[in-house]
């Protein structure tokens, strides 16, 4: 994720507290391990080996930029919610009308928490990342970005994010058929209602 980090944390944690770390910053780099069992190595003055100073570290090169290259302007809310209204058209063919409902609502809400209480820029950035995944087919990566955002940023998009995993899962499981139609239409979504309405 473009945005591993630590977190800031919260301002009256006591001085003994640890970081707060993002959840895309825990998975990437493992778990570290302390081994305790390994012996330390002799020091250089009694093997009369003669260290050599080290040299100044270089810069320090963060993790592939898993946003297609398109972190340098602002995502827009169009092009995020064109995704999953396609995807929410492709799922009423084959949902149950009720699932899809609920769908369409908690996608009125991202779209009302993006243009009223204006999300944070990590969130934007990841949405719009989770829904260039959805529209390539690779569920798992949208199903982590989803998961990430749940753990790092809950109150800002526990409200609505519950509609985008069923959405995803929902997508997973449509026949190939609509799965095409819905990753190669470029033309006005059909069968769907748009997110303004209801």
């Amino acid at each position: 994720m473009e945005d591993m980090y630590v977190k800031p944390g919260n301002q009256e944690r006591g001085w003994n507290d640890p970081p707060q770390f993002s959840y895309g910053f825990q998975k990437a780099g493992g778990p570290l391990r302390n081994l305790v069992n390994k012996r330390p190595a002799l020091p250089a003055r009694l093997t009369g080996w003669k260290a050599t100073p080290l040299a100044a570290p270089g810069p320090v090169s963060v993790q592939g930029n898993h946003d297609g290259g398109q972190s340098e302007g602002e995502p827009d809310l169009e092009g995020v919610v064109e995704v999953l209204e396609k995807a929410l058209a492709a799922c009423r063919r084959e949902v149950p009308p009720q699932v899809c409902s609920d769908m369409g609502k908690r996608l009125r809400l991202f779209q009302h928490s993006w243009t009223s209480h204006p999300l944070s820029p990590a969130v934007r950035r990841r949405m719009r990342t989770l829904s260039q995944e959805l529209q390539a087919g690779r569920w798992d990566q949208a199903d982590e970005i989803h998961r990430s955002l749940m753990v790092d940023h809950v109150a800002e998009v526990s409200q609505w994010m519950v509609g985008v995993k069923r959405l995803i899962a929902e997508t997973r499981k449509l026949s190939p058929e609509l799965l095409d139609c819905f990753k190669n239409s470029d033309e006005a979504v059909q069968d769907s209602l748009p997110l303004d309405a209801e």
